[in-house]
Protein backbone atom coordinates (compact mmCIF):
# COMPACT_ATOMS: atom_id res chain seq x y z
CA UNK A 1 0.00 0.00 0.00
CA UNK A 2 2.78 2.42 0.91
CA UNK A 3 4.53 1.70 -2.38
CA UNK A 4 1.38 2.48 -4.37
CA UNK A 5 0.79 5.66 -2.36
CA UNK A 6 4.27 7.01 -2.92
CA UNK A 7 4.40 6.03 -6.59
CA UNK A 8 1.20 7.98 -7.20
CA UNK A 9 2.51 10.97 -5.30
CA UNK A 10 5.83 11.03 -7.15
CA UNK A 11 3.89 12.55 -10.00
CA UNK A 12 3.56 15.67 -7.89
CA UNK A 13 7.31 16.02 -7.32
CA UNK A 14 7.73 18.50 -10.16
CA UNK A 15 4.89 20.68 -8.97
CA UNK A 16 5.86 23.90 -7.20
CA UNK A 17 4.73 24.36 -3.61
CA UNK A 18 1.33 25.96 -3.28
CA UNK A 19 1.90 28.14 -0.25
CA UNK A 20 4.36 30.96 0.30
CA UNK A 21 7.52 30.24 2.24
CA UNK A 22 7.73 31.63 5.75
CA UNK A 23 10.80 31.86 7.89
CA UNK A 24 11.57 33.33 11.27
CA UNK A 25 14.35 35.94 11.43
CA UNK A 26 17.67 34.76 12.77
CA UNK A 27 19.93 36.86 14.90
CA UNK A 28 23.18 37.90 13.32
CA UNK A 29 26.04 35.43 13.55
CA UNK A 30 29.01 35.04 11.28
CA UNK A 31 28.49 33.14 8.05
CA UNK A 32 25.42 32.21 6.04
CA UNK A 33 22.46 30.68 7.91
CA UNK A 34 22.11 26.91 8.16
CA UNK A 35 18.73 26.48 6.49
CA UNK A 36 16.36 23.71 7.59
CA UNK A 37 13.40 23.08 5.28
CA UNK A 38 10.13 21.27 5.79
CA UNK A 39 6.42 21.15 5.04
CA UNK A 40 3.96 21.51 7.92
CA UNK A 41 0.21 21.18 8.33
CA UNK A 42 -0.86 24.78 8.96
CA UNK A 43 -4.32 24.41 7.44
CA UNK A 44 -6.64 21.43 7.07
CA UNK A 45 -7.52 18.66 9.57
CA UNK A 46 -3.99 18.30 10.97
CA UNK A 47 -3.40 22.02 11.51
CA UNK A 48 -4.17 22.03 15.25
CA UNK A 49 -1.20 19.72 15.74
CA UNK A 50 0.98 21.18 12.98
CA UNK A 51 0.75 24.71 14.33
CA UNK A 52 1.82 23.77 17.84
CA UNK A 53 4.69 21.75 16.40
CA UNK A 54 5.82 24.79 14.44
CA UNK A 55 5.77 27.03 17.51
CA UNK A 56 8.00 24.54 19.34
CA UNK A 57 10.38 24.56 16.36
CA UNK A 58 10.42 28.38 16.25
CA UNK A 59 11.29 28.53 19.95
CA UNK A 60 14.23 26.21 19.29
CA UNK A 61 15.34 28.42 16.40
CA UNK A 62 15.12 31.56 18.54
CA UNK A 63 16.95 30.04 21.50
CA UNK A 64 19.64 28.46 19.33
CA UNK A 65 20.38 31.76 17.62
CA UNK A 66 20.43 33.58 20.96
CA UNK A 67 23.18 31.18 22.04
CA UNK A 68 25.27 31.78 18.92
CA UNK A 69 23.69 29.36 16.43
CA UNK A 70 25.31 26.12 15.30
CA UNK A 71 28.89 25.84 14.12
CA UNK A 72 29.11 29.62 14.49
CA UNK A 73 26.25 30.17 12.02
CA UNK A 74 22.63 31.21 12.61
CA UNK A 75 19.86 28.71 11.88
CA UNK A 76 16.87 29.56 9.72
CA UNK A 77 13.64 27.60 9.26
CA UNK A 78 12.16 27.56 5.75
CA UNK A 79 8.70 26.02 5.57
CA UNK A 80 5.52 25.67 3.52
CA UNK A 81 1.96 24.77 4.40
CA UNK A 82 1.27 21.22 3.22
CA UNK A 83 -2.45 21.84 3.88
CA UNK A 84 -2.77 18.41 5.56
CA UNK A 85 -2.80 17.08 2.00
CA UNK A 86 -0.29 14.34 1.05
CA UNK A 87 -0.41 15.33 -2.64
CA UNK A 88 1.31 18.67 -1.89
CA UNK A 89 4.28 17.08 -0.14
CA UNK A 90 6.51 15.86 -3.01
CA UNK A 91 6.36 19.27 -4.68
CA UNK A 92 7.24 21.02 -1.42
CA UNK A 93 10.34 18.90 -0.82
CA UNK A 94 11.43 19.16 -4.44
CA UNK A 95 11.25 22.95 -4.18
CA UNK A 96 13.04 23.05 -0.82
CA UNK A 97 15.95 21.01 -2.12
CA UNK A 98 16.23 22.11 -5.77
CA UNK A 99 15.02 25.72 -5.68
CA UNK A 100 15.50 26.95 -2.11
CA UNK A 101 18.62 24.79 -1.79
CA UNK A 102 18.18 24.32 1.95
CA UNK A 103 21.07 22.71 3.78
CA UNK A 104 18.93 20.14 5.57
CA UNK A 105 15.37 18.86 5.53
CA UNK A 106 13.14 17.44 8.24
CA UNK A 107 9.63 16.11 7.92
CA UNK A 108 6.34 17.75 8.73
CA UNK A 109 3.94 16.26 11.25
CA UNK A 110 2.21 12.91 10.78
CA UNK A 111 2.61 9.61 8.99
CA UNK A 112 0.41 10.60 6.05
CA UNK A 113 2.62 13.63 5.34
CA UNK A 114 5.96 11.86 5.80
CA UNK A 115 5.35 8.90 3.48
CA UNK A 116 5.02 10.95 0.26
CA UNK A 117 8.19 12.92 1.07
CA UNK A 118 10.32 9.79 1.26
CA UNK A 119 10.95 9.17 -2.47
CA UNK A 120 12.08 12.77 -3.02
CA UNK A 121 14.34 12.82 0.04
CA UNK A 122 15.85 9.45 -0.83
CA UNK A 123 16.53 10.47 -4.41
CA UNK A 124 18.41 13.53 -3.16
CA UNK A 125 20.33 11.55 -0.53
CA UNK A 126 19.27 13.79 2.36
CA UNK A 127 19.31 12.81 6.03
CA UNK A 128 15.66 12.74 7.11
CA UNK A 129 14.59 13.18 10.74
CA UNK A 130 10.81 12.62 10.85
CA UNK A 131 8.14 13.57 13.36
CA UNK A 132 5.37 11.19 14.47
CA UNK A 133 5.57 8.94 11.42
CA UNK A 134 4.47 5.40 12.16
CA UNK A 135 6.71 2.74 10.59
CA UNK A 136 7.14 4.68 7.34
CA UNK A 137 10.64 3.29 6.78
CA UNK A 138 9.61 -0.37 7.05
CA UNK A 139 9.34 -0.69 3.30
CA UNK A 140 11.82 1.97 2.17
CA UNK A 141 14.66 0.86 4.50
CA UNK A 142 16.38 4.19 3.96
CA UNK A 143 19.59 4.32 6.05
CA UNK A 144 19.37 8.11 6.65
CA UNK A 145 15.86 8.02 8.15
CA UNK A 146 15.50 8.79 11.88
CA UNK A 147 12.10 8.79 13.54
CA UNK A 148 11.05 10.99 16.45
CA UNK A 149 8.15 8.95 17.80
CA UNK A 150 8.40 6.97 21.05
CA UNK A 151 7.24 3.64 19.65
CA UNK A 152 10.46 1.72 20.12
CA UNK A 153 11.25 -1.33 17.98
CA UNK A 154 7.64 -2.63 18.08
CA UNK A 155 6.46 0.28 15.99
CA UNK A 156 2.95 -0.69 14.91
CA UNK A 157 2.00 -2.64 18.01
CA UNK A 158 3.18 0.01 20.47
CA UNK A 159 0.13 2.23 20.00
CA UNK A 160 -2.24 -0.38 21.45
CA UNK A 161 0.09 -2.61 23.46
CA UNK A 162 -0.72 -0.80 26.72
CA UNK A 163 -4.43 -0.81 25.89
CA UNK A 164 -4.46 -4.59 25.63
CA UNK A 165 -2.18 -5.22 28.60
CA UNK A 166 -4.45 -3.09 30.79
CA UNK A 167 -7.50 -4.96 29.52
CA UNK A 168 -5.97 -8.36 30.21
CA UNK A 169 -5.33 -7.45 33.85
CA UNK A 170 -9.10 -7.41 34.46
CA UNK A 171 -11.14 -10.24 35.99
CA UNK A 172 -12.77 -11.73 34.04
CA UNK A 173 -10.46 -11.02 31.13
CA UNK A 174 -12.07 -9.77 27.92
CA UNK A 175 -12.45 -12.40 25.22
CA UNK A 176 -13.71 -10.54 22.14
CA UNK A 177 -12.57 -7.42 20.29
CA UNK A 178 -13.85 -5.12 17.54
CA UNK A 179 -11.47 -3.08 15.39
CA UNK A 180 -12.35 -0.02 13.30
CA UNK A 181 -9.66 1.73 11.22
CA UNK A 182 -9.75 4.89 9.17
CA UNK A 183 -8.36 3.92 5.77
CA UNK A 184 -5.21 6.07 5.95
CA UNK A 185 -1.51 5.36 6.35
CA UNK A 186 -1.21 5.88 10.11
CA UNK A 187 -4.44 4.21 11.15
CA UNK A 188 -3.90 1.20 8.91
CA UNK A 189 -0.44 0.73 10.44
CA UNK A 190 -1.72 1.16 14.00
CA UNK A 191 -4.55 -1.31 13.49
CA UNK A 192 -2.17 -3.78 11.88
CA UNK A 193 -0.27 -3.59 15.17
CA UNK A 194 -3.52 -4.04 17.10
CA UNK A 195 -4.20 -7.24 15.17
CA UNK A 196 -0.74 -8.51 16.08
CA UNK A 197 -1.51 -7.84 19.74
CA UNK A 198 -4.87 -9.60 19.42
CA UNK A 199 -3.17 -12.65 17.94
CA UNK A 200 -0.63 -12.82 20.77
CA UNK A 201 -3.42 -12.71 23.35
CA UNK A 202 -5.64 -15.21 21.49
CA UNK A 203 -8.65 -12.89 21.52
CA UNK A 204 -11.56 -13.41 19.15
CA UNK A 205 -12.14 -10.68 16.57
CA UNK A 206 -15.87 -10.13 16.01
CA UNK A 207 -15.62 -7.01 13.85
CA UNK A 208 -12.70 -5.65 11.77
CA UNK A 209 -13.42 -3.07 9.08
CA UNK A 210 -12.02 0.11 7.54
CA UNK A 211 -13.92 3.30 6.80
CA UNK A 212 -13.06 6.12 4.36
CA UNK A 213 -11.24 9.23 5.65
CA UNK A 214 -14.13 11.28 4.23
CA UNK A 215 -16.64 9.64 6.61
CA UNK A 216 -18.78 12.13 8.55
CA UNK A 217 -21.59 9.87 9.82
CA UNK A 218 -20.23 7.28 12.25
CA UNK A 219 -23.59 5.96 13.42
CA UNK A 220 -23.63 2.96 11.01
CA UNK A 221 -20.12 1.98 12.10
CA UNK A 222 -20.81 2.17 15.83
CA UNK A 223 -24.18 0.39 15.44
CA UNK A 224 -22.49 -2.40 13.47
CA UNK A 225 -19.85 -2.79 16.19
CA UNK A 226 -22.52 -2.69 18.90
CA UNK A 227 -24.39 -5.50 17.15
CA UNK A 228 -21.37 -7.81 17.47
CA UNK A 229 -21.19 -7.11 21.23
CA UNK A 230 -17.39 -7.08 21.67
CA UNK A 231 -15.86 -6.83 25.12
CA UNK A 232 -13.41 -4.18 23.92
CA UNK A 233 -13.45 -1.79 20.96
CA UNK A 234 -10.18 -0.59 19.36
CA UNK A 235 -10.30 2.51 17.16
CA UNK A 236 -7.43 3.68 14.93
CA UNK A 237 -8.26 7.14 13.61
CA UNK A 238 -7.16 10.64 12.64
CA UNK A 239 -8.44 13.78 14.41
CA UNK A 240 -11.78 14.45 12.74
CA UNK A 241 -12.93 10.84 12.81
CA UNK A 242 -11.64 10.47 16.38
CA UNK A 243 -13.99 13.28 17.40
CA UNK A 244 -16.79 11.77 15.34
CA UNK A 245 -16.34 8.36 16.94
CA UNK A 246 -16.35 9.71 20.50
CA UNK A 247 -19.44 11.82 19.82
CA UNK A 248 -21.30 8.90 18.26
CA UNK A 249 -20.40 6.45 21.03
CA UNK A 250 -21.87 8.93 23.51
CA UNK A 251 -24.94 9.72 21.41
CA UNK A 252 -25.78 6.02 21.05
CA UNK A 253 -24.99 5.39 24.73
CA UNK A 254 -22.76 2.52 23.62
CA UNK A 255 -20.84 0.99 26.51
CA UNK A 256 -18.30 -1.69 25.68
CA UNK A 257 -16.11 -2.72 28.57
CA UNK A 258 -13.22 -0.72 27.14
CA UNK A 259 -12.85 1.61 24.14
CA UNK A 260 -10.09 3.67 22.51
CA UNK A 261 -6.54 2.71 21.60
CA UNK A 262 -4.95 4.65 18.73
CA UNK A 263 -7.08 7.75 18.25
CA UNK A 264 -5.06 10.73 16.98
CA UNK A 265 -6.37 14.12 18.02
CA UNK A 266 -7.60 13.42 21.53
CA UNK A 267 -4.18 14.54 22.79
CA UNK A 268 -4.66 18.13 21.54
CA UNK A 269 -6.32 20.72 23.77
CA UNK A 270 -8.64 21.93 21.02
CA UNK A 271 -10.21 18.47 20.68
CA UNK A 272 -10.27 17.88 24.42
CA UNK A 273 -12.21 21.14 24.79
CA UNK A 274 -14.59 20.16 22.02
CA UNK A 275 -15.41 16.79 23.56
CA UNK A 276 -15.19 17.60 27.27
CA UNK A 277 -16.90 15.03 29.51
CA UNK A 278 -17.60 12.79 26.51
CA UNK A 279 -13.97 11.67 26.88
CA UNK A 280 -14.64 10.16 30.31
CA UNK A 281 -13.71 6.49 30.29
CA UNK A 282 -11.86 6.53 26.96
CA UNK A 283 -8.46 4.78 27.06
CA UNK A 284 -6.04 6.11 24.48
CA UNK A 285 -2.38 6.60 23.66
CA UNK A 286 -0.38 9.63 24.73
CA UNK A 287 3.27 10.33 23.99
CA UNK A 288 3.79 12.75 26.89
CA UNK A 289 1.77 13.98 29.88
CA UNK A 290 2.40 16.83 32.37
CA UNK A 291 3.11 14.55 35.32
CA UNK A 292 5.55 15.85 37.92
CA UNK A 293 8.23 13.44 36.70
CA UNK A 294 7.94 14.28 33.00
CA UNK A 295 7.39 18.00 33.44
CA UNK A 296 10.58 18.55 35.40
CA UNK A 297 13.01 18.77 32.41
CA UNK A 298 10.42 20.50 30.21
CA UNK A 299 8.98 23.16 32.55
CA UNK A 300 11.03 26.08 31.20
CA UNK A 301 10.09 25.29 27.62
CA UNK A 302 6.36 25.13 28.37
CA UNK A 303 6.49 28.47 30.17
CA UNK A 304 7.90 30.03 27.02
CA UNK A 305 5.53 28.14 24.71
CA UNK A 306 2.42 29.04 26.72
CA UNK A 307 3.47 32.70 26.89
CA UNK A 308 3.59 32.79 23.07
CA UNK A 309 0.64 30.53 22.23
CA UNK A 310 -2.09 33.18 22.43
CA UNK A 311 -0.43 35.55 19.98
CA UNK A 312 0.37 32.65 17.64
CA UNK A 313 -3.21 31.34 17.76
CA UNK A 314 -2.13 27.80 18.57
CA UNK A 315 -2.88 25.12 21.17
CA UNK A 316 -2.58 26.98 24.49
CA UNK A 317 -0.69 24.22 26.28
CA UNK A 318 1.42 22.47 23.62
CA UNK A 319 1.60 19.18 25.53
CA UNK A 320 1.08 16.96 22.49
CA UNK A 321 3.32 18.42 19.79
CA UNK A 322 4.82 21.68 21.05
CA UNK A 323 7.43 19.98 23.18
CA UNK A 324 8.15 17.40 20.52
CA UNK A 325 8.65 20.12 17.88
CA UNK A 326 11.32 21.64 20.12
CA UNK A 327 12.92 18.30 21.04
CA UNK A 328 12.87 17.16 17.40
CA UNK A 329 15.09 20.04 16.28
CA UNK A 330 17.10 19.90 19.48
CA UNK A 331 18.20 16.40 18.44
CA UNK A 332 19.15 17.68 14.99
CA UNK A 333 21.15 20.48 16.60
CA UNK A 334 22.98 17.95 18.76
CA UNK A 335 23.79 15.92 15.64
CA UNK A 336 25.11 18.98 13.76
CA UNK A 337 27.30 20.01 16.69
CA UNK A 338 28.40 16.44 17.33
CA UNK A 339 29.29 15.80 13.68
CA UNK A 340 30.79 19.30 13.37
CA UNK A 341 29.21 19.34 9.92
CA UNK A 342 26.02 19.94 7.96
CA UNK A 343 26.86 17.15 5.52
CA UNK A 344 24.01 14.66 5.40
CA UNK A 345 26.16 11.53 5.64
CA UNK A 346 28.09 12.80 8.67
CA UNK A 347 24.91 13.84 10.48
CA UNK A 348 23.30 10.47 9.72
CA UNK A 349 26.34 8.71 11.15
CA UNK A 350 26.02 10.73 14.37
CA UNK A 351 22.32 9.83 14.66
CA UNK A 352 23.15 6.13 14.42
CA UNK A 353 25.85 6.14 17.10
CA UNK A 354 24.66 8.50 19.82
CA UNK A 355 22.00 9.04 22.49
CA UNK A 356 19.97 12.24 22.34
CA UNK A 357 19.02 14.07 25.53
CA UNK A 358 15.97 16.32 25.22
CA UNK A 359 13.21 17.94 27.27
CA UNK A 360 10.90 15.10 26.21
CA UNK A 361 13.27 12.36 27.31
CA UNK A 362 16.32 10.57 25.98
CA UNK A 363 16.48 8.22 23.02
CA UNK A 364 18.85 6.31 20.77
CA UNK A 365 18.38 4.67 17.38
CA UNK A 366 18.32 1.05 16.33
CA UNK A 367 17.88 -0.58 12.92
CA UNK A 368 15.56 1.20 10.53
CA UNK A 369 15.88 4.53 12.31
CA UNK A 370 13.43 3.68 15.11
CA UNK A 371 14.00 4.13 18.83
CA UNK A 372 15.66 1.34 20.76
CA UNK A 373 13.10 1.61 23.58
CA UNK A 374 9.39 2.50 23.65
CA UNK A 375 8.07 5.49 25.54
CA UNK A 376 4.43 5.13 24.47
CA UNK A 377 1.77 5.57 27.14
CA UNK A 378 -1.87 4.60 27.51
CA UNK A 379 -4.01 6.90 29.61
CA UNK A 380 -7.62 6.89 30.72
CA UNK A 381 -9.62 10.12 30.84
CA UNK A 382 -11.98 10.49 33.80
CA UNK A 383 -13.80 12.98 36.07
CA UNK A 384 -13.82 15.65 33.35
CA UNK A 385 -16.15 18.49 34.22
CA UNK A 386 -17.24 21.70 32.52
CA UNK A 387 -14.45 24.28 32.53
CA UNK A 388 -11.63 21.72 32.66
CA UNK A 389 -8.27 23.47 32.28
CA UNK A 390 -6.42 20.41 30.90
CA UNK A 391 -3.22 21.56 32.59
CA UNK A 392 -2.57 18.86 35.16
CA UNK A 393 -3.17 15.19 35.75
CA UNK A 394 -6.54 15.36 37.56
CA UNK A 395 -8.48 14.31 34.45
CA UNK A 396 -6.22 11.49 33.28
CA UNK A 397 -4.44 8.44 34.65
CA UNK A 398 -1.36 6.89 33.06
CA UNK A 399 -1.91 3.13 32.87
CA UNK A 400 1.29 2.11 31.06
CA UNK A 401 4.29 1.86 30.97
CA UNK A 402 4.96 0.88 34.61
CA UNK A 403 7.64 3.54 35.13
CA UNK A 404 5.13 6.32 34.37
CA UNK A 405 1.99 4.73 35.83
CA UNK A 406 -0.11 7.06 38.00
CA UNK A 407 -3.15 4.89 38.76
CA UNK A 408 -5.34 1.97 37.73
CA UNK A 409 -7.93 1.41 35.02
CA UNK A 410 -11.58 2.18 35.76
CA UNK A 411 -13.27 -0.89 34.29
CA UNK A 412 -15.68 -1.42 32.69
CA UNK A 413 -15.93 1.80 30.70
CA UNK A 414 -19.40 2.77 31.97
CA UNK A 415 -18.06 3.14 35.53
CA UNK A 416 -15.99 6.12 34.36
CA UNK A 417 -18.99 7.80 32.71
Amino acid sequence: MLRSLTSKLLAFASVGAIALAVSAPAQAQSGQPITIGFGMALTGPLAANGKQTLLGMKIWEEETNAKGGLLGRPVKLVFYDDQSNPSTVPGIYTKLIDVDKVNLVVSGYATNMVAPAMPVVMQKGKVFPTLFALDVNAEFKYPKYFSVLPTGPNTKGSFTEGFFSSAMEQNPKPATVAIAAEDAEFSNNACEGARENVKKLNLKVVYDRKYPPSTTDFTPIVRAVQATNPDIFVICSYPLSSVGMVNTINELNYKPKMVGGAMVGLQATVFKQRLGAKLNGIVNYETWVPSEKLMKPAADFFKVYQSKAGAEGVDPLGYYLGGWGYAYLSALGQAINGAQSIEDDKIADYYRKNTFKTIMGDWAYGPGGEWTKSGMMQVQYHDIKEGETWRGMNYQTVLTPPENKTGTLIYPYEKAK
